[in-house]
């Protein structure tokens, strides 16, 4: 019988995996941290037999060579993957015996990299398991935009036909044990169902089994995120082969070196609680919070290379947060103190603060002039946000300092841990700040005005005798399929060309409208721009049917309007992609 045991690396949204059965063990896709391996298969009694690699990773530094070192144990990668060490090169259709009656069966999985190389786990000759690495995710596929720019396209396509390879060779019951797709960046979009899944699962759900290939291409791409900085590192470190983890305790650190770094300009990082830092603090220094994506967002900002200084509360939250470095290369820290603030300033000088709020003290500062600074990432911001916000994505912040207007700033995330980042990185540059503390929900319900609103909302506001005009900014035919009652109506396409507003909508609040909400998002943009009070509805046409809401035009046409108003709410959700994806290429005005 055999078993899987999770190597969870929480922080990267990453796992790996040991399997075997009663002697012998694989270990597939390791962390940096290899010690963690080794318990795991100590307590299991198994010997390490082989470790595997899917992939040349591009988000974390791998253990394998170091674990391959130390046990003995063969070290499988991809034969197409280009690397400068000695390995055991593996091709499609490869079976390497694991024993106790287990095997590897090699399969090509092409997409998130060229070489990718899933591997099923297979009992007495059946499969029990396929570790997908960065092929089939849950509910989603690994992106394929982390190797070069001219591949994205080619692979985003292998990404289709290698997760639906998977699903065509492999029985339902077969689980899938995915190494991202957990809050990883290399996901191309959110997992979802759950911790665990299977084929049979995944050929219902898994956006790559139940969309054609073009629309599936189209989606991916157009969903892709920005890629941590720190990435361009990692493939080379892994193709070259890291080196030995090194979790010593750092050389300690007094006042007076403390204070020394920080006017080198190197980086001295607070891991101490975002709300213990806001409470007191040096000055200069960046508040990177122990707990949860410390490694991502910290590796993303600082420029590679730099000495960090790390100050914690406790000996213990040092520890972790060395080791949860080390898997993305940030192998020694310079030094490191731990304690409080206390201990850390030098005699004479003071520590510094600034206060923590949420979004109803925002909104209760109604006139007042400040500056709300949204640090979310842009496809965070294009699910909605406050109008009149700045937004910069945290990790442009520090390049993008002097854009931020004069006045106090109350910067924002999505839940509040990257707003302490911000604030600390503001507050080192001398900036009056205001943390919202506080998750993005609760920022509509507080009275703040979103420049992005629902259907529902749309439709309140606006019809006969209402102040604001709903404006439709598809173009003509889109329009003549269907519409909302009392729209009017100015392609987003004669807009951008300076094109005017029509006259009942001039000098009035306006809500713009399109298919999806893209370019109604661009059409609100460039009509503010103009000075024109505009928001645009969230989720366009798609959710004005989802959510009930009557459409009119030539597609309703019926003796009853029931059959047509069907046919023109088919006609909005399902009419005209090509010409919203032409448009959507235009650039984008911010």
């Amino acid at each position: 019988m055999y078993f899987v045991d999770t190597i969870e690396v929480p922080g990267l949204g990453n796992r790996g995996y040991l399997a075997g059965g009663a002697r012998s063990a694989v270990v597939v896709d390791p962390p940096r941290d290899v010690d963690r391996v080794i318990a795991a298969a100590a307590r299991r009694g198994v010997r390490i037999t082989h470790v595997v690699e899917t992939h040349v990773h591009n988000d974390y530094v791998t253990g394998g060579p170091e674990l391959a070192r130390i046990t003995g144990a063969a070290y499988l990668v991809p034969a197409l993957a280009r690397v400068a060490f000695e390995r055991t090169a593996v091709a499609d259709g490869d079976v390497t015996e694991i024993g106790d009656g287990l095997a590897l069966r090699a399969l090509a999985t092409p997409g998130h990299t060229p070489h990718h190389t899933s591997y099923v786990l297979e009992e007495a000759g059946v499969a029990a398991a396929v570790f997908t690495g960065g092929s089939l995710l849950i509910g989603t596929v690994g992106r394929p935009d982390l190797v070069e720019p001219g591949l994205t396209g080619r692979l985003a396509r292998e990404q289709y036909d290698s997760a639906h390879r998977l699903a065509a060779e492999l029985p339902d019951e077969t689980e899938v044990l995915p190494t991202h797709g957990f809050g990883s960046f290399c996901s191309a979009g959110r997992a979802e169902g759950g911790a665990t899944t299977t084929i049979g699962r995944e050929r219902g759900a898994n956006e790559a089994l139940v969309k054609d290939v073009d629309t599936f291409v189209a989606d991916l791409l157009a969903g892709l995120d920005d890629v941590p900085a720190y990435y361009a590192h990692m493939g080379p470190v892994n193709a070259q082969g890291p080196g030995p983890v090194d979790l010593t305790p750092p050389r300690p650190a007094d006042a007076e070196e403390i204070a020394a770094r920080l006017a080198a300009g190197e980086w001295v990082v607070d891991l101490r609680d975002r709300r213990a830092f806001a409470a007191g603090h040096l000055a200069g220094t960046f508040n990177f919070e122990a707990e949860g994506q410390l490694a991502t967002h910290l590796a993303w900002l600082v420029p590679w290379g730099r000495p960090v200084t790390l100050l914690a509360a406790t000996p213990a939250q040092l520890a972790d947060a060395q080791r949860e470095l080390v898997r993305v290369g940030i192998d020694r820290p310079a030094a490191a103190a731990t304690g409080s603030p206390a201990e850390w300033i030098r005699q004479g000088d003071a520590p510094r603060s600034f206060p923590r709020a949420t979004f109803a003290e925002l909104a209760a500062q109604g006139s007042l002039r400040v500056v709300v600074l949204d640090v979310r990432r842009d496809s965070e911001r294009a699910g909605g946000h406050i109008r009149g916000s700045v937004h910069i994505p945290l990790h442009r912040l520090r390049d993008r300092l002097p854009e931020i207007p004069d006045g106090t700033v109350w910067v924002h995330c999505a839940g509040g841990m990257r707003a302490a980042v911000a604030a600390s990185i503001l507050d080192a540059a001398g900036r009056d700040v205001v943390a919202v503390d506080d998750g993005f929900a609760a920022a509509a319900p507080a009275g703040l005005p979103m420049a992005r609103i629902t259907a529902a909302e749309a439709h309140e506001r606006t019809g006969a005798g209402a102040e604001a005009v709903l404006l439709d900014v598809r173009e003509w035919e889109e329009w003549a399929a269907g519409h909302a009652p009392g729209a009017e109506h100015a392609p987003l396409s004669e807009l951008m060309a300076g094109g005017r507003l029509p006259e009942p909508a001039e000098g009035r609040p306006v809500i713009t409208i399109c298919r999806s909400g893209k370019r109604s998002r661009q059409a609100a943009e460039l009509l503010t721009a103009r000075g024109v009070d505009a928001v645009d509805v969230l989720g366009g046409m798609e959710s004005w049917v989802r959510a009930g809401l009557a459409v009119e035009g030539a597609a309703s046409a019926g003796a009853d309007g029931s059959e047509g108003a069907a046919s023109a709410a088919h006609a909005v959700v399902h009419g005209t992609p090509a010409t919203e994806a032409a448009v959507d290429t235009a650039p984008r005005l911010t």
